[in-house]
């Protein structure tokens, strides 16, 4: 499959503006958090360039393969906490935003588990996220060394 188009070369403000968010969230959200939230949003959008960046980096910094992997079937996994649990729900519905949103009881189990700032800051992951799987999956972005 071939690239479509490189997107940093021909809208290059916008590719920063997006790089902008992604590295807000870096600084702010929790460095396990981030790699899994990446992880099944990368995973449900079906985005095979992000899938293998985000598992190589999430390994480099210490997650295991096995959790890795079990992104993928996370409730039905034993390796993840409460909080994580919380987290990975909400990126599941706000990645397949249908036309009912967000449920209640998703937000307000990530209401339990998050302070308001780190709901956020988890909010604007999962979005940030998402534009970049979009931008991958469109574009037929292809993991690097292949």
């Amino acid at each position: 499959m071939r690239e479509r188009m490189n997107v940093a070369e021909v809208a290059p403000d916008a590719y920063r503006a997006v790089l902008g968010l992604e590295k807000y969230v870096h600084a702010n959200l929790d460095r396990t958090l981030y790699y899994l939230v990446k992880m099944r949003a990368s995973v449900i959008n079906g985005c095979a360039f992000c899938v293998d960046m985000h598992s190589q980096d999430a390994e480099q910094a210490g997650e295991s393969v096995r959790r890795l992997f079990a992104v993928s079937t996370w409730r039905e996994a034993p390796f993840f906490t409460e909080r994580e649990r919380a987290a990975l729900a909400l990126t599941d519905e706000v990645t397949r935003l249908g036309e009912h949103g967000v449920s209640d009881e998703v937000w307000d189990t990530a209401a339990k588990h998050f302070a308001e700032k780190e709901l956020a800051d988890l909010l604007v992951a999962i979005a940030t996220i998402n534009v970049w799987n979009r931008i991958a999956v469109s574009t037929h972005k292809q993991p690097m060394d292949v």
